[in-house]
């Protein structure tokens, strides 16, 4: 594996939730190690307020966070790593990424489409993060630099099969 930082994609649909949590999480989590993108496939425009506040109340930094297409990331940077958080992405053609990144599906709920009261919507927000920094932390602990190719795809799939893995996440 590559001896400069390593960078990572993480693809949803609207990329106005997860894909924002995920990305905002692994630049914090990897800091130095990883650096860390997000878009969507039919991004939303906005990130939703519900990220922005959870991010917010957790000391993170959410200057700059946009909802923005994949399309922007199709010749730079090149990816050592592209993710699906979401199910709709995961089943879509996406791009050939330049470099050939190692891709695994780490599909979870949408919180986004969570209804209820506002407490209830907030829970599948910290729900979601919690589950998407589980797999992150799990993931920036790999000896990625020791491991050969096969082995890190297999480490891989097997964090996307994790608690809170959506059916499509627990086929792949």
């Amino acid at each position: 594996m590559a001896d400069h930082p390593y960078n990572v994609l993480f693809l949803c649909t609207g990329n106005s939730a997860r894909s924002i949590l995920a990305e905002t999480i692994l630049n914090k989590v990897g800091a130095g190690k990883f650096h860390a993108y997000s878009a969507g496939s039919h991004p939303k425009g906005q990130v939703h307020s519900e990220t922005l506040r959870l991010l917010q109340s957790l000391g993170y930094d959410i200057t700059g966070l946009r909802s923005k297409s994949w399309i922007e990331f199709l010749k730079e940077p090149h990816f050592d790593f592209v993710f699906t958080v979401c199910d709709n992405a995961a089943s879509e053609t996406c791009p050939i990424w330049p470099g050939q990144p190692l891709t695994a599906h780490w599909g979870i709920a949408d919180p986004a489409e969570a209804k209820g009261t506002p407490a209830e919507v907030s829970l599948a927000f910290k729900e979601a993060y919690r589950l998407l920094n589980q797999r992150i932390s799990t993931f920036t602990s790999l000896p990625l630099r020791s491991l050969g190719q096969l082995a890190v795809q297999n480490k891989l799939h097997e964090i996307g099969s994790m608690e809170g893995a959506t059916k499509l996440s627990e086929r792949t």
